[in-house]
């Protein structure tokens, strides 16, 4: 896609609306990624060689010498129908930016073409990640392993939040956002006629006694000041209605906000399961997911985002956490950094249906990284010198 001649702002939003129409999948983002390189290679943006399917990494290197820092944002949609009411809607059945995707590369291409029009000034290094994959929650970790991220020193990343209005921020020190792990359980007992019960090991019986004694992780054995979630999400057994099965089979996630509770949780659903399966003389297995840990943000680098934010315009404030993951946790096992919520205006949550961004928020966001970024490598250099 070619920027066509337009203030700036309007070039952004036809380019969001554009990925809006055409979202790709996890992996799949074979289009999302051509259209950003067209744009970046159109304003002389370098582009780092990297061994990526999808996605990809823009550098933007300052006249003047100093550290190097990270921006992120994410480029897959959700395999999601559109019943959102915009005049772009997606074109490609059953694929959605419903998690607002399209507008986070949108900011991200929108700071690059800014800093790069600044680099005379730019005290160091801004690499720019349009991650792949982050749905799958493993996206981040294909751009570690490029060794990209080697030398940085900070990262920053956001992602719109439509429960704050437009012109709202957040973020916060610490966990922001939860460790996130899947199950599956998978119980065998003995098919028998539904008349005669005691002939067979009824699955279902089994599988009500795990979703009770598994529930009660969180009410009994996880403290109250602490957060935890544990979800059921998909239960299948049997087949009609006069047939005790031979299995069932049960999927879900767990919701955590530190590394012993997400452990904790692990060994006490390990032991619960080996103890309902001897009890009633059935096979009952575990198959564990775990995905990205609890987004930690730097307290350095979220006051200073905080900052910048409230010099900025928006109604900055200090949130709670929130029970969904981010695959960014990855980056911030290697090094310092800082996730913020912009608030992208409502009203439908992420991953719902009819979800929507709006536009008077993209803007803003990419004025505001720039800012950071500029303040970021300041604070960098200070410290070095």
């Amino acid at each position: 896609m070619i920027m066509t001649i337009k203030p700036l702002e309007d070039q952004l939003i036809q380019f969001r609306h554009d990925l809006h129409t055409y979202p790709e999948l996890s992996n799949q983002e074979f289009e999302t990624t051509h259209k950003i390189r067209t744009v970046l290679e159109q304003y002389g943006i370098s582009i780092c060689d990297l061994p990526l399917t999808t996605g990809l990494v823009a550098e933007i290197k300052g006249d003047l010498p100093g550290p190097i820092i990270a921006l992120r944002g994410d480029i897959d949609a959700l395999p999601i129908l559109e019943q959102s009411d915009v005049d772009f809607p997606s074109l490609h059945k059953g694929v959605m930016h419903a998690c607002g995707h399209d507008f986070h590369t949108s900011v991200m291409l929108g700071a690059a073409i800014l800093l790069n029009e600044q680099k005379m000034i730019l005290p160091g290094t801004v690499r720019i990640l349009f991650q792949p994959a982050e749905e799958t929650g493993h996206g981040a970790i294909n751009i570690l392993n490029t060794g990209i991220l080697d030398h940085v020193s900070a990262i920053f990343g956001l992602h719109n939040d439509p429960t704050l209005k437009v012109g709202e921020f957040g973020t916060k020190t610490g966990a922001l956002t939860a460790g996130v792990d899947r199950f599956e359980i998978h119980v065998t007992g003995v098919g028998a006629h539904a008349a005669k019960p005691h002939e067979g090991n009824d699955p279902i019986l089994i599988t009500g006694a795990i979703i009770g004694a598994l529930q009660s992780i969180i009410s009994r054995n996880v403290s109250s000041s602490d957060n935890a979630v544990l979800s059921i999400t998909q239960i299948h057994s049997g087949t009609t209605w006069n047939v005790i099965p031979e299995s069932a089979y049960l999927e879900g996630t767990v919701r955590t906000f530190n590394s012993e509770t997400r452990s904790y949780i692990r060994k006490r659903m390990e032991q619960i399961l080996r103890g309902i399966g001897e009890s009633f003389d059935a096979k009952v297995t575990l198959n564990w997911h775990p995905g990205p840990p609890s987004v930690m943000n730097t307290a350095e680098w979220a006051d200073l985002s905080l900052e910048i934010a409230t010099q900025h315009g928006y109604d900055a404030k200090t949130i709670p956490v929130t029970s969904v993951g981010e695959d960014f946790a990855y980056y911030q096992e290697k090094l310092p950094g800082a996730f913020v919520m912009i608030g992208s205006g409502g009203p439908y949550d992420l991953h719902h249906p009819k979800f929507k961004v709006a536009d008077a928020a993209l803007y803003p966001a990419s004025t505001y990284f720039v800012k950071l970024a500029f303040a970021a490598l300041e604070k960098l250099q200070d410290r070095e010198s």
